[in-house]
C-alpha cells in the first residue's frame, strides 16, 4: 500500500482480512453475528503516529477504531485503546445510502492521541441481515507530522542576504595598471618643467653674439 494519495505517501501496510464474528458453536448452519473486524499491521519495529484513515465502505453500518499503541520511550507493554466508537457510515442500515461511499477519520475526530500505533483494527457493524457481507475497501493509513512554526518577523530579516551591487566594470582598464601610467606621466612632466630654461632665443642669436653669415642684406 504505497500509492500517492493528494501529494501525501500513506504509511506500507496490509490489511489481513476481514473475521466475521459467528453466533453459537455449530459449524452446519453458522448465525452470523453482524460483527467483523479487520486488522491492520504496521510495519514491525515504527510505530506511526496516525494523521488519517481513509477507507471506502461495502455495506458497513457503524465502525470503530481501535490502536495498539507502545509506550513513547518504547519500554513496556502494548495497550489496546479505543480512538472511536460506532461511527455511522449508512444513514439507514436496512438502505444503501452511503454504502459504498469515501470515508476519512481524522485524527481530531479521535477519542485518544494516535501516536506510537503498531497495528489498527477496524470493528465493523451491520446490524440488517439484507446484507449477506459488509466489510471495508481501499484502507490507507498516513502518518501524522508536525507542521513548521510560523517565523517572527525577526527571524524573516535574518535570512535575508544583502548583496551590495558593485558597478559593472567589464571592459574598462585595469585600475593598477591606470594609477601606474599617470605616475610616470606626473614625473615626466615634473622633469620637463624643472629642464626648461627662461632664455629667450632670438632668430639669429648664437651664444649672445650675431652670425654674420646669418644676416641678410636688405
Amino acid at each position: 500500500m504505497s500509492e500517492v494519495h493528494g501529494g501525501r505517501q500513506p504509511v506500507s501496510c496490509t490489511v489481513k482480512p476481514p473475521v466475521y464474528l459467528q453466533i453459537g458453536e455449530s459449524k452446519a448452519e453458522p448465525v452470523q453475528s453482524g460483527v467483523c473486524v479487520v486488522d491492520v499491521p504496521l510495519p514491525f519495529g515504527k510505530p506511526v503516529s496516525v494523521e488519517e484513515i481513509t477507507f471506502k465502505n461495502y455495506y458497513t453500518a457503524y465502525v470503530t477504531v481501535r490502536l495498539l499503541r507502545r509506550p513513547s520511550g518504547q519500554d513496556g507493554p502494548t495497550k489496546w485503546v479505543t480512538a472511536l466508537r460506532d461511527l455511522p457510515l449508512m444513514d439507514n442500515p436496512h438502505t444503501e445510502r452511503g454504502s459504498q461511499d469515501y470515508f476519512s477519520i481524522h485524527r481530531k475526530q479521535m477519542l485518544v492521541e494516535a501516536d506510537h500505533v503498531v497495528s489498527v483494527r477496524l470493528i465493523l457493524r451491520q446490524p440488517s441481515s439484507a446484507w449477506l457481507t459488509f466489510s471495508l475497501e481501499e484502507i490507507k493509513i498516513f502518518p501524522h507530522t508536525e507542521p513548521e512554526p510560523l517565523k517572527e518577523v525577526s527571524d524573516w530579516l535574518s535570512d535575508l542576504i544583502l548583496v551590495d551591487q558593485l558597478p559593472d566594470v567589464e571592459g574598462l582598464p585595469d585600475p593598477h595598471t591606470v594609477s601606474s601610467s599617470i605616475q610616470q606621466m606626473w614625473a615626466l612632466t615634473e622633469v620637463m618643467q624643472t629642464n626648461q630654461t627662461t632664455a629667450s632665443i632670438g632668430r639669429f642669436d648664437v651664444d649672445g653674439c650675431y652670425d654674420i653669415n646669418l644676416l641678410s642684406l636688405t
